[in-house]
């Protein structure tokens, strides 16, 4: 018994239509089960999902870089981030290491 490739396109179609119905109809069972735990338990999105990447916005966190480098004659530090102040602006840094 063979098959033309006509009929097994018209097949093909048919296959592909019953797929996203399938696909659609888990996919609604699926949210309404997760509404429902999410509901239920008070979950929320870094409980799901977990921090993502960068997400420190809100959070009130703040790192503090420790200093590199210091001023012996005045004691003012430099995190060597950012433009250099001028006590060692032009100079050997190595000098004023930490």
């Amino acid at each position: 018994m063979t098959v033309s490739l006509k009929e097994l396109l018209a097949q093909k179609v048919a296959l592909e239509a019953r797929i996203d119905e399938q696909r659609k109809i888990e996919h609604s069972g699926a949210v309404q089960k997760v509404r429902q735990l999410v509901s239920e338990y008070g979950l929320t999105q870094d409980d799901i999902f977990g921090r993502t990447r960068g997400s420190k916005a809100g959070t009130g966190e703040t790192r503090t870089v420790p200093p590199k480098y210091r001023d012996p004659a005045t004691g003012q530090t430099w995190t060597g981030r950012g433009k250099a102040p001028k006590w060692i602006e032009g100079q050997d840094r190595e000098k004023f290491a930490i």
